[in-house]
């Protein structure tokens, strides 16, 4: 929802009804992550995707309908003899979409969502998108952080305990997918779906360098939605119009700001750093606090051949383990040739994903099977 959520508070601010189409599940080569959604308007007009265009004609009529009727509907869409080029994923894979209809009394819950969205503050909206009970689907339930409020029920206190409970481990991590239990939150029946969406922080890229390639470094993290910060103990050279697409730019040392951040509980499993230095008085003693990080999705350090073997040395000087140096990235990025600032920066984004996502690195073509690979990896 986060991608279209401007458009659809402007129609809910206005209480114009709207059809909102959510992917809740996939399976196979399926082109969009759960969470992905997509609108129709009062005035017709489509926003957003759930499939990258090969189902969206069938969900935007299908969202006409439910608008009209206000009953949600949980639809799989796959390939199929009859529908693989009608309304079929000609890519082979296999969507769960719920639509439902949203205005100011269907989804009350919606502005208070938008503003904990827009401040950063971690929010996920449980709903059930199937049960034996008619009635009980579109219900949802409005979950924060340990200690503050919920919003909403989906029918009963033990379906509310068991989802909560779920619902804030998934929050923590930032991920959506869909949950199953008995038809009163049993954890250990079936027949309840509840779908939970998850609205963490935007996920952090800590550039450390102020150097030209962590310009190139920045600008590509803040395109692939990370919230970039640069960091340098060097004030003459980490300065905001040196790095326009930071988010911020810090002066400090690399091993104290970092050591502060993650005391502070902002580092988490989607934090991606980024040791750009090559200076051993600033990323050994930075490199020792990242890689002892307990959660942390990636850490690369950038250098020679030379620079990478005499790091490992003082790191291990300094008393780290074999396990905790596995965890380092080095020389950074993948082997795509790159000598310019900014080809560097696409082979360190590229690094990035593949460790996220599972990915080889190497050509498709020289590849069979699904191309988008499965994983429980926290989403962006």
């Amino acid at each position: 929802m986060r991608e279209v959520l401007n458009r659809l508070l402007e129609w809910w601010n206005a209480d114009q009804p709207v059809a909102m189409a959510t992917v809740v599940a996939t399976f196979k080569s399926a082109p969009r992550l759960p969470g992905a959604a997509m609108l129709v308007g009062p005035d017709g007009e489509a926003v957003g995707s759930v499939s990258g265009g090969c189902v969206e004609g069938a969900v935007y009529q299908l969202g006409e309908e439910v608008v009209a009727s206000g009953e949600p509907v949980l639809q799989r869409y796959g390939v199929s003899d009859e529908s693989a080029f009608a309304v079929g994923l000609t890519c082979g894979g296999i969507l769960d979409v719920f639509v439902e209809r949203v205005d100011r009394s269907s989804y009350p819950e919606l502005g208070e969502i938008a503003a904990d969205i827009e401040a950063q503050r971690p929010v996920a909206v449980a709903t059930v998108v199937a049960h034996p009970d008619p009635a009980r689907v579109g219900r949802r339930i409005v979950v924060r952080p340990e200690g503050a409020a919920i919003t909403g029920t989906l029918g009963s206190d033990r379906m509310d305990d068991a989802v909560v409970d779920d619902v804030r481990g998934l929050l923590a991590n930032g991920r959506s997918e869909t949950l199953e239990y008995g038809p009163d939150g049993q954890r250990r029946g079936a027949g309840m779906r509840v779908f939970v969406s998850s609205y963490a922080p935007v996920p952090r890229m800590l550039v450390f360098g102020a150097i030209d390639f962590a310009a190139a470094v920045a600008r590509v993290g803040s395109f692939l939605g990370y919230r970039v910060t640069v960091c340098d103990a060097r004030g003459v050279f980490a300065t905001a119009t040196r790095f326009p697409s930071a988010d911020e730019v810090v002066v400090d040392w690399p091993h104290r700001y970092l050591a502060a951040e993650s005391a502070a509980g902002r580092i988490d499993g989607r934090t991606a750093i980024c040791v750009l230095t090559h200076d051993p008085k600033f990323d050994v003693p930075l490199l020792e606090v990242a890689l002892r990080l307990p959660e942390v999705a990636y850490v690369g350090a950038m250098g020679s051949r030379r620079t990478h073997d005499d790091r490992l040395k003082r790191l291990q000087e300094a008393g780290l383990t074999d396990e905790e140096l596995t965890r380092l990235s080095s020389p950074i990025g993948l082997d795509l040739g790159a000598r310019t600032p900014e080809e560097t920066a696409i082979s360190i984004a590229a690094e990035i994903i593949a460790t996220t996502w599972g990915g080889a690195g190497r050509p498709l073509s020289t590849l069979d099977g699904p191309i988008h690979h499965q994983t429980n990896f926290p989403q962006l």
